[in-house]
């Protein structure tokens, strides 16, 4: 294996001489030696306070924002269908970068955006959720790849995240922490947001820096909305900021969970695209493809690629689906379109600044290309659909269409509109060999820098140069040691040289793609690329990584990688090949996942693994269901209460309204239901009625035999004796977008029959659950 000191030399061209500058500077800096005077009295010395940390004289403020799997040729300041003024606005005042490219995934590109490096020197070669035990992909975060952030707050930043995370391991996302790799203890002064990949956006579990948040729970759910509140909270602490220390430069990253699914938007909104998709993904394509090049951001020599031969023509669809995907494309453009909204309103409120001028402005529309996880036919719940692989039926979905885009269903669109709005390039999301799945658009303001506005930059760039540009604009060194851990050498090349050169070739001149086994390797205007699974689904069908098709591109007169030139030049794929085998072994890219479902290793331990008894009480935090007992297994669950005249509440629930289980009292009644996936609801209500006073409530689960998601024979006891029986037809996981609540429903509600927090109105001493 290559060692750290010849990587950081092999990539000394990527690095655009700042790693140079690493060995000088150690952060947080010592205290200063004291500079005045002491004498046995006061009165004969001379005192000298220590100076406060500040940033260089005429450092900018930052605002950094990125939206969530949405791809190149989406909004309409880049050709797209979605009117994204506010967008198009920041445009018209910056410059607008063509060439940008992520990672194909949302942890490893937030990885790489925030610290600089390779997503696997990160540690996050996949998303968190689905690490292995090697270096390049366990998800924990490495202290020898210190964020931006931390970096400007060590010189006199004020820093503040808002929105989507994704960069902490599940086991350390509970209440006991440990919390050194959460955003507050990752340079961030203050955090508001979620941890998981993606998230309900009208009831989310948050967190304000490590305090867990609920959302409000008004009377009808959809009054409130996840990126509207971040944005509020991010426009309050600005004000805040501007406040209490107007001179102080600030570092301000939104992140909002849009446009990832679920595809949450009120209607008003979805309303507007009525009608605007019925011809289809074909189609769209080809008009997008015209506007990209009416506007210039596309070069006029640059070809439509081709649909894959997996996905179907639009002409191929009967009357019923394009009703049903038309509309599932409706609610994803208004969801995009909402999502610009609210950005803008940050962006006004960072304009009315007194130091607007001085603050750079990057949004970056996407943190991957567009979905396609969606499936064929697109989903109403979709972490059912696609990782518990179990199928929907679009009959169904038809007679649920008005209903998208509500907080009923934990809806997806059809994978062929992902590909329709990555235009002009091949693939999507996940597919990390084809631009397709790494191009975004990236926007970016500075008033007081930028001349050339409204101008367009084609260098190639990559999501790692962003830390690099912000250290060199600011005047701030990159440091050789962070918090006492030597500091691996930057990656990512600034491109603020792009600023006053259009023309300027790119000084990234080397660059790896890898995700899921779809890898890629680009240098110097040459691109070899080779895909190994579909991102519709989990787990790639063919695990021989040595038989997967290299195809070569040459970039600089094939924009959107249309002519595969590896037959006409076999010497450079070789060479490219090699290169990127040198960079895989480099940067901790091996052992390959075999697609987004495929393993190589077994999990990270988990806060529940070894487990078979738990204790719970009624004053504890809400849990994310990752740190709940698995209610797939044989388990006795016993809750010891005293029950009021007229008991009513939540006892315990896991998951929330797309999935899990909730023992509840309502109407007199003991109840228990299993919430399979929100695809089958079936309830256990006990007939006996319930006692007053002191009781013990049970529940107990005897699994079927066989593998997978089974059923299971279910018994209710009070005070040790039967009130009801059953047997549930399957029982699934909890869904990762509800919580594990006791004693009131803190988020998102299993059942229908009662609306959160629905708290229990009795005590509950203790609740145990015992697996069997």
């Amino acid at each position: 294996m290559i060692k750290r000191p010849l990587f950081a030399a092999l990539l000394s061209l990527a690095t655009g001489g700042i790693a140079q500058a690493a060995a000088e500077l150690s952060l947080p800096q010592a205290d200063p030696a004291f500079g005045g005077s002491i004498a046995i009295n006061a009165k004969d010395s001379k005192p000298e306070w220590p100076a406060p940390v500040s940033a260089p004289s005429g450092a900018p403020n930052i605002v950094l924002i990125m939206t969530d799997d949405t791809g190149f040729g989406a909004a309409s300041t880049f050709g797209g269908p979605v009117e994204t003024p506010s967008l198009q606005q920041l445009s018209t005042q910056g410059l607008r970068y063509n060439n940008f490219n992520t990672t194909g995934l949302c942890s490893p590109t937030r990885a790489a955006l925030l610290t600089g490096r390779n997503h696997h020197r990160v540690g996050f070669g996949t998303v968190v959720d689905i690490g292995s035990g090697y270096p390049g992909y366990n998800g924990f975060w490495k202290r020898s790849t210190a964020s931006v952030a931390r970096v400007l707050q060590l010189n006199g930043y004020s820093t503040a995240a808002f929105g989507k995370w994704h960069n902490t391991q599940r086991r350390e996302t509970g209440p006991t922490g440990p919390f050194d790799r959460w955003p507050t203890s990752l340079g961030f002064d203050y955090f508001y947001g979620f941890q998981g990949g993606e998230q309900n956006q009208y009831e989310p579990p948050l967190f304000r820096n490590t305090t867990p948040v609920d959302p409000p729970h008004p009377a009808n759910a959809e009054d409130y909305h996840l990126t509207t509140d971040i944005v509020d909270d991010a426009i309050g602490w600005l004000h805040t900021h501007q406040s209490v220390a107007p001179d102080k430069p600030y570092f301000l990253y939104l992140a909002p969970g849009a446009t990832h699914a679920p595809h949450h938007v009120p209607k008003a909104w979805v309303d507007r695209y009525k009608g605007r998709f019925d011809q289809g993904w074909d189609k769209l394509r080809e008009e997008t493809f015209a506007r990209q090049k009416k506007l210039g951001v596309i070069p006029a020599s640059a070809k439509l690629t081709p649909r894959p031969k997996e996905l179907p023509a639009w002409s191929s669809l009967k009357p019923e689906q394009k009703k049903l995907y038309a509309r599932q494309m409706e609610v994803f453009a208004a969801f995009l379109a909402h999502t610009d909204h609210e950005i803008g309103r940050l962006i006004d409120a960072v304009h009315q600044t007194p130091q607007s001028d001085n603050t750079l402005i990057l949004y970056i529309v996407g943190d991957n290309g567009a979905s396609a996880e969606g499936g064929l036919e697109g989903s109403e719940n979709n972490v059912a659909s696609f990782f518990m692989n179990l199928p929907e039926d679009l009959r169904t979905q038809l007679t649920h269409i008005d209903e998208l885009g509500s907080v009923t269903h934990d809806n997806h669109y059809a994978s062929a509109w992902a590909w329709g709005t990555t235009t002009p390039f091949q693939w999507t999301k996940q597919v990390a060999s084809h631009f397709g799945g790494t191009r975004d658009p990236l926007v970016l303001s500075w008033p007081a820098r930028i001349k050339d506005k409204g101008g367009l930059r084609q260098q190639f760039t990559h999501v790692n140069d962003i830390a690099a540009t912000l250290y060199e604009v600011t005047g701030i060194s990159f440091p050789g040691a962070v918090d006492g851990i030597a500091q691996q050498a930057l990656d990512g090349t600034s491109f603020a040289y792009s600023f006053d050169h259009p023309e300027a070739p790119s000084r990234h001149r080397v660059q790896y793609f890898e995700m899921l086994g779809n890898r890629a390797i680009y240098q110097d205007g040459w691109i070899a690329a080779a895909r190994h699974s579909l991102p519709w689904e989990n787990v790639a069908r063919n695990e021989d990584f040595t038989q997967d098709r290299w195809e070569l591109y040459r970039l600089d007169d094939d924009f959107s990688e249309a002519r595969d030139l590896a037959a006409q030049y076999p010497d450079k794929l070789r060479e490219l090949q090699a290169l990127f085998d040198q960079q895989a072994r480099a940067n901790d890219v091996y052992p390959f996942n075999n697609g987004i479902g495929g393993k190589s290793g077994p999990p990270p331990q988990g806060l529940t693994e070894g487990r078979k008894q738990f204790t719970y009480f009624a004053d504890q935090p809400r849990l994310p269901t990752a740190a709940a007992p698995p209610p797939l297994l044989s388990h006795r669950l016993v809750a010891r209460v005293t029950l009021p005249a007229k008991a009513q509440g939540v006892i315990v629930s896991d998951g929330g309204r797309y999935g899990g289980y909730t023992l509840y009292i309502k109407d007199g009644q003991l109840v228990y239901e299993n919430n399979f996936a929100d695809l089958k609801r079936e309830r256990l209500i006990a007939t006996a009625p319930l006692p007053t006073g002191a009781a013990e409530i049970a529940y107990e689960f005897t699994r079927d035999a066989g593998q997978g998601l089974v059923g299971g024979k279910a018994r209710l006891l009070i005070d040790g004796k039967e009130v009801g029986s059953t047997h549930f037809e399957r029982v699934a996981p909890a869904s990762s977008l509800g919580t594990f609540d006791i004693g009131r429903s803190h988020v998102s509600p299993v059942s229908d029959a009662y609306q959160p927090p629905f708290a229990f109105n009795g005590q509950i001493e203790q609740l145990r659950i015992e697996l069997q």
